[in-house]
């Protein structure tokens, strides 16, 4: 069973940075899709951004383009979400889900495997 547990949510003031990580264990294959995804109050969750763990395709949601970076440490099976020039429309809780496959996608239904979710405060 894949598990994934999130840390280092927080608050952070406008224009700050978080780094999200993402510790992933119990898979049977390497070939994997991690994604990023985040729900804020009242709202659908959303995909933000996404890796496979073969060739790093990657993928990011137009608001975050450019503030966001996903990357991976294959030594210690963790994926991070990097998060600059944070703003207060960026409060949500961020949750990572995986997926085996090499197909990445922004869609919460092609994902099986969730974590907890961490909660990323956007204010001053």
């Amino acid at each position: 069973q894949v598990k994934l547990v999130e840390s280092g949510g927080g608050l952070v003031q406008p224009g700050g940075s978080l780094r999200l990580s993402c510790a992933i264990s119990g898979f049977t294959s390497d070939l994997l899709a991690i994604g990023w995804f985040r729900q804020a109050p009242g709202k659908e969750r959303e995909g933000v951004s996404c890796i496979n763990t073969s060739d790093d395709s990657t993928f990011y949601e137009d608001a975050v383009k450019g503030r966001f970076t996903v990357s991976r440490d294959d030594a210690r099976n963790t994926v991070y979400l990097q998060m600059n020039s944070l703003k207060p429309e960026d409060t949500a809780v961020y949750y990572c889900a995986a997926k085996y496959g090499l197909v990445i996608s922004s869609y919460s239904r092609d994902y099986d495997y969730w974590g907890q979710g961490t909660q990323v405060t956007v204010s001053s």
